[in-house]
């Protein structure tokens, strides 16, 4: 992984983080066209995020334990 991935996995795990989203705002919000640019799949397959079904609400995404070690590692607070 590239620093600028690096960097950009981490502002999405931080801004998860503050609170938890449901899955559309997070997609809708951290989409990108880019192929090289794949920040919401490095976030899941790292174990940084997790999809969580609410009733009522849909998807929700929030950090996991690992999530919040990443921030905490970088000095973010989770």
């Amino acid at each position: 992984m590239t620093e600028t991935t690096d960097a950009l996995v981490l502002d999405l795990v931080e801004w998860i983080g503050r609170e938890p989203r449901l899955y559309s705002e997070v997609i809708e919000t951290w989409r990108t066209s880019c192929p090289r640019l794949t920040i919401w799949e490095d976030a899941v397959d790292r174990g940084y995020v997790a999809r969580q079904p609410v009733a009522g609400q849909g998807v929700r995404v929030a950090i996991t334990e690992n999530g919040a070690k990443f921030l905490r590692e970088h000095g973010r607070a989770a």
